[in-house]
């Protein structure tokens, strides 16, 4: 049996190359690894069992992170008994304040922020592709990046 190919990248590749980007769209949507883990695996297991058609890398990627968001959004909807992050203290994973790492921020915005921002600076996407990523006008994309942005500066505490 021939194996799948998705962008002319097989299975193992494709999770290897995205991983990242998957977990990452994960942990900042849902701020709970092990729900994160979860919809991780479903991402990739819809993958290899739809196999869609992707035109070129761009476009898996990209359908990637908008199967990640709604895999987020079903198990937000499903499970309304999370804990918040913050709520754990000592228990639960800390990002280091002092680290270039911006993760810390990023989790400490608003929901609607968050996805923007991430999507902006940590994967470098383009305002017109983040509108069609999560299916907003570009305007909407540009106004959540700078209240994102003064969000951020409050947490940082400054410029």
């Amino acid at each position: 049996m021939p194996e799948k190919l998705f962008a002319g990248l097989t299975y193992n590749q494709t999770v290897q190359k995205y991983s990242h980007t998957v977990a990452g769209v994960c942990v900042m949507r849902l701020q709970n690894y092990a729900d994160a883990e979860d919809c991780y695996q479903n991402v990739f297991m819809k993958l290899f069992a739809q196999s869609p058609q992707f035109s070129n890398e761009d476009h898996l990627k990209a359908w990637l992170i908008r199967v990640s968001i709604n895999e987020c959004k079903l198990l937000l909807r499903d499970n309304r008994r999370m804990i918040p992050l913050d709520s754990l203290k000592g228990r639960a994973i800390q990002f280091s304040e002092d680290s270039g790492d911006m993760s810390w921020a990023l989790l400490k915005t608003p929901q609607k922020y968050r996805d923007v921002l991430y999507l902006y600076y940590i994967e470098q996407y383009r305002v017109k592709e983040i509108a069609e990523i999560l299916k907003l006008n570009e305007n909407t994309v540009k106004t959540r990046l700078k209240r994102g942005r003064e969000a951020l500066k409050k947490i940082y505490g400054g410029d």
